[in-house]
């Protein structure tokens, strides 16, 4: 089975000339010379980034999300061949639906017309992992429910394994391989598809972004029918809206598209540095919108993390570069590791600064942030800047905003429409807002701190009593330096008390 997937990559790859692809990037080396020598005959008359394109999705479905992977990461690749992977659809055919209502049954451990009230064997939706069909709960909710494709879990391990080996291979016999850190591109693929496997995790990331979103004027989220779940199956809310790529559908239902363009820039925002937890693959296909105007959001397999520091970095580059304040942005990279310490300020601010200001006081439709973003990673190679896996997401969902922004309001002013946000963010989280919900974080612990104290010193006093019998020689100054520890801790005694008065007084008073 294995020699047959590999016999076949190989064909596909050879007939697409995916092999030109690699060598025509290193064209003076021996093996290129030579590789050309024994193929001389072929001529290929479309770019190297059609031909990849074409080549992944002959492959299948597999290799199309790979290569969809691929197109975010505008680090490693060059513009051409990034953009044309961004046009790929994971156009897969639906498994038949007896196979669905296999799955169902085994899980169920009963007749699929026993489980519901009404479930349509047509499905609705079909990608590379799953597909979707709609039906009934006994008590008449309408739901949509995700089936896993029977055997999917064989398929990927084979092709990740096939994979694997290609990327080894290319490290060690091309030079410039070791750059495109292949093994570490497929490894971060094949965790991302191995989550996808598992709708579980996929229903608590849906209930998860459901919650973070309750009551919210802009985004719905369908709710998780818990007990009707499980790693092969999920069943949710069926949502009802316009798919948010017909225009004109949206304009018949009277939705503003202006306003739904910058709806979806707060959406963004407050997802990344609200809650440090956004919808990662935020395609057209993914997305619909109510006749109310609010987004809905489908399709919970890949989402996006960041912790605090993260959140903090970003929200300070984002202002000082609406702020055009470059040197800020400069010393942000340093400051945060990511640029080695020994860098030049003024160097990486003029290099920044170059990229950046030609893009100012422009509407979106005459900005690309995919070229754009590339522009910035060439210019963090040159200062040995390293990619940050945790952010990756986060520059997909950024394109993706771009497509999805040109297609909505061409000239909305991305800037103008998110600083406002940033800056409310950052005065909740630097200002009086933030110590106080600080406070109240920390509250519990002090509960069980602020007891222990008098045990606390009691011991530390001991201790140095201990000490102070043993080292006669050092009697004054253990005698100073417990005087001194005792002040501290009376000190940070006060301060505690008067942090929880202040928390009772915040809840109570």
């Amino acid at each position: 089975m294995r020699l047959f997937r590999l016999a076949r990559i190989v064909f596909v790859s050879l007939r697409f000339g995916l092999d030109r692809v690699v060598l025509d990037v290193d064209a003076s080396g021996r093996l290129a010379r030579v590789w050309k020598f024994f193929f001389f005959w072929r001529r290929f008359s479309q770019p190297r980034g059609v031909r990849l394109r074409r080549a992944l999705e002959s492959l299948g479905p597999i290799f199309v999300k790979f290569g969809q992977m691929l197109s975010t990461r505008r680090d490693l690749l060059p513009p051409d061949v990034a953009d044309e992977l961004a046009l790929l659809q994971d156009r897969v055919p639906p498994f038949p639906a007896e196979q669905a209502v296999a799955v169902l049954e085994a899980f169920y451990g009963q007749p699929v017309d026993e489980v519901f009230r009404r479930f349509a064997r047509e499905p609705v939706a079909s990608a590379s992992v799953a597909q979707v069909h709609f039906a009934e709960l006994p008590d008449g909710t309408e739901v949509a429910i995700k089936i896993l494709r029977p055997g999917i879990e064989r398929v990927i391990s084979h092709d990740i394994a096939l994979l694997e080996t290609a990327a080894m291979l290319l490290e060690k016999l091309w030079a410039e391989g070791r750059r495109l850190k292949p093994r570490e591109v497929v490894a971060e693929f094949s965790k991302h598809l191995n989550d996808e496997l598992d709708l579980m995790r996929e229903a608590a990331n849906c209930s998860q972004l459901r919650r973070n979103f309750a009551d919210s004027r802009l985004l719905l989220v369908p709710e998780v029918y818990w007990d009707w779940c499980g790693r092969e199956v999920m069943v949710m809310e069926r949502m009802h809206g316009v798919p948010i790529s017909q225009n004109d559908a949206l304009l018949a239902q009277g939705t503003d598209l202006s306003a739904l363009s910058r709806a979806g820039v707060e959406i963004f925002f407050t997802q990344v540095f609200r809650d440090g937890f956004f919808h990662a693959d935020m395609h057209p296909g993914n997305i619909l919108v109510h006749r109310d105007g609010r987004y809905i959001a489908l399709d919970f397999g890949i989402m996006g993390t960041l912790n605090e520091e993260d959140k903090n970095y970003l929200a300070q580059n984002f202002l000082a570069f609406f702020k055009r304040d470059y040197r800020r942005v400069a010393l942000a990279h340093i400051e945060a590791g990511w640029v080695p310490a020994k860098t030049r300020v003024e160097d990486f601010e003029a290099a920044i600064r170059t990229v950046c200001e030609p893009i100012f006081d422009k509407p979106l439709k005459d900005i690309s942030f995919g070229k754009t973003l590339l522009r910035l990673f060439q210019t963090a190679r040159r200062f040995e800047m390293g990619v940050q896996p945790q952010l990756v997401l986060l520059q997909k969902t950024l394109l993706n905003i771009e497509g999805l922004g040109r297609q909505l309001d061409p000239d909305l002013d991305l800037w103008k429409t998110a600083k406002p946000f940033l800056e409310r963010w950052m005065g909740e989280q630097l200002g009086v807002r933030g110590f106080v919900q600080s406070l109240q974080t920390e509250a519990p612990n002090w509960a069980t701190t602020l007891p222990q104290l008098p045990r606390l010193v009691h011991a530390a006093l001991v201790e140095h009593e201990r000490q102070r019998r043993g080292r006669g020689d050092e009697l004054e100054r253990l005698v100073a330096a417990q005087r001194r520890q005792g002040r501290w801790l009376a000190l940070i005694g006060v301060a505690l008390a008067a942090l929880l008065a202040l928390e009772l007084y915040t809840r109570f008073g």
